[in-house]
């Protein structure tokens, strides 16, 4: 019997009403500016509650409207929270499951890292993870129905992760996203100085500039850049605002950032 990987965080980080669910994320899809990055091969976006950070993964996803067709395959990274671990983890789960309904996991892409000695089966970091999980609805409105490859990143290095990226670079069938809010619990002032730190080193393709207080998923997001530099891919800053910008105080602030690279 497949295995099913049940939402953790429904109804908390985002509507477990399907209907109003699907709502809210094409208001954010419609809200993104769509169509100001041609073909993107991967993408930024924030994994904090949709009150907070939906609007700036908005921008993210909705450059994906103009190539929704081809994209069969979702390369998803992104860094657990809960549980340490060594390395990378994949999970056995067929089938990842939100109000929206299931998205496949592509177990012949796991195929292609798992024998990769920083690659191992982590059921137990997917649990209660919503890194992963906050990106599956913008997934299941902005493409439909693909296939997944989710991996949770704890203690690893970029080098590492741009591996992986390497074995499963694909084509114009698979895409890139990165999960990574930015700076956490500054004030406003700071945070906004310490978020444009975060993305000069981005858009500059720059991991060595890239600090753990840049971003709680700088090890994928460097990983990405080492990759993205060896394609000769180019950076835009689609969004770029924190918290006391959406929902919450100046006082203590996370950051968040849209990406596109093509």
């Amino acid at each position: 019997m497949e295995r099913i990987k049940h939402p953790a965080v429904a109804g908390l980080f985002y509507p477990d009403n399907p209907e109003q669910l699907r709502l809210q994320v094409t208001a954010f899809l419609k809200d993104g500016q769509a169509g100001r990055i041609k073909n993107p091969k991967a993408l930024i976006a924030p994994h904090a509650s949709y009150i907070y950070s939906g609007a700036t993964a908005g921008h993210a996803y909705a450059q994906l409207q103009s190539v929704a067709d081809k994209i069969q395959h979702v390369i998803i990274l992104a860094p657990s929270h809960h549980l340490p671990f060594p390395g990378i983890g994949y999970s056995s789960a067929a089938q990842f499951q939100t109000p929206l309904g299931c998205l496949k996991a592509n177990f012949d892409a796991i195929a292609l890292i798992k024998n990769l000695p920083q690659v191992n089966q982590i059921d137990e970091a997917f649990e209660k993870e919503h890194s992963l999980e906050v990106q599956l609805p913008f997934l299941q409105v902005a493409l439909g129905d693909v296939q997944i490859t989710p991996l949770l990143i704890s203690n690893a290095h970029s080098s590492e992760v741009a591996e992986v990226l390497e074995k499963l670079w694909g084509g114009d069938e698979t895409l890139i996203v990165i999960s990574s809010d930015l700076s956490h619990y500054l004030d406003y002032n700071n945070a906004q100085k310490k978020d444009q730190e975060a993305t000069q080193a981005i858009e500059q393709l720059e991991p060595s500039a890239l600090a753990h207080d840049h971003a709680c998923g700088q090890i994928p997001v460097k990983g990405l850049l080492i990759a993205a530099r060896n394609h000769h891919l180019h950076v835009t800053t689609l969004d770029l605002r924190n918290s006391g910008d959406t929902a919450g105080s100046h006082d203590q602030v996370v950051g968040y950032g849209a990406y596109a690279f093509a």
